[in-house]
């Protein structure tokens, strides 16, 4: 029951923050899929990528693919904080500890990143592919997913189970923050309580700082991902050159001779945005909600307790009932009898 309220709990937080931010999340990812022409790029700096879209009367279509990226966001984020959840009890089931080490949860958090990303590649694979489109010209999920083989739908898989690493990072991080966070509140409270809630400003802060971490370290992988699964919008290649800009080794060899070695931090300033401002707002909305969540499940559990002993006391009385009608009638025929 827990591991459900955490996972619904997550899964809302993450479908407010991605819509809320959703138009910088475009931008951000057609100028990390940009590979620049030997003249000169495109797209300069994020601004350039929101001044096309203005100038070209396309404002609206900074949303384009929000509905697959808000269900992908929606799935992932359950499955991810449900086994999240899951496994972290059940290894402090197993081992009989109250807390969890560092070097486990950043395991556990890994499996279960590993999980969800299996799970939800086709809908991060095609969420690519219509935001890193022309302005004005994406397509739906399903056309989007016909236009390649069903393995091009999972474009990016390796790279994006190695970076099951940023979510551990992160959750690891801030878990840790958020533990001793809570242990400083309970020293300054003097009560013992288990369940003081996280603020919302704390929350967001230490989403923040858990965050950046990661994305730093993982950086030159998250564009990587980026131009793999935007490989057809590049400029025209062979399909040899194609089929080397889908894997890992073509797109970091690509970046390093067309661009140099610091390139491979392209965008991580608006990326860290991104992602800071996301996972802030996503923890901070989560810990606001989980314990709606928590009162929510145990009020339908009550709700369904009252109606399986409203079930069993109804069914109870009309046996009884039933009983006393046949005691009537069969005293009925024997006074008729008798008489």
């Amino acid at each position: 029951m827990e591991s459900l309220a955490e996972a619904t709990s997550g899964a809302i937080g993450s479908l407010l923050s991605t819509s809320i931010l959703y138009p910088l999340d475009t931008c951000t990812t057609k100028f990390q899929a940009q590979v620049p022409s030997l003249h000169h790029p495109k797209y300069r700096n994020l601004y350039d990528v929101l001044r096309e879209a203005i100038s070209s009367g396309q404002v609206l279509s900074l949303y384009q693919g929000i509905g697959t990226r808000n269900l992908q966001s929606f799935v992932s984020q359950f499955v991810y904080f449900y086994g999240y959840s899951y496994f972290k009890k059940l290894y402090m089931d197993k081992s009989g500890s109250k807390s969890i080490e560092t070097k486990a949860n950043l395991v556990i958090a890994a499996v279960a990143g590993a999980c969800t990303v299996i799970v939800t590649q086709p809908l991060d694979t095609a969420s690519s592919r219509m935001q890193t489109s022309s302005f004005g010209k994406s397509k739906g999920l399903l056309k989007t997913l016909a236009e390649g083989t069903w393995s091009d739908a999972f474009d990016g898989l390796s790279i994006s189970l190695l970076l099951t690493l940023n979510p551990a990072i992160q959750y690891t991080v801030y878990d840790q923050l958020k533990q001793r966070a809570l242990r400083n509140t309970r020293d300054k409270d003097d009560k013992g309580s288990s369940s003081v809630p996280l603020s919302a400003f704390m929350a967001f802060l230490l989403g923040a700082i858990s965050k950046s971490v990661a994305t730093f370290l993982t950086y030159p992988a998250i564009r990587s991902k980026v131009m793999i699964q935007a490989a057809d919008i590049h400029e025209p290649t062979s399909k040899t050159n194609k089929k080397s800009q889908k894997t890992v080794s073509g797109v970091l060899y690509a970046i390093w001779k067309r661009e140099g070695i610091l390139r491979y931090f392209k965008g991580l300033q608006a990326q860290i945005l991104k992602t800071v401002l996301s996972s802030a707002l996503l923890l901070m909305i989560k810990e606001k909600i989980s314990a709606s969540s928590w009162f929510l499940i145990l009020a339908v559990r009550r709700v369904i307790a009252y109606v399986i002993l409203a079930h069993f006391t109804l069914s109870s009385i009309s046996l009884i009932l039933s009983d006393m009608q046949r005691v009537g009638e069969m005293y009925c025929t024997l006074e008729f009898l008798y008489f």
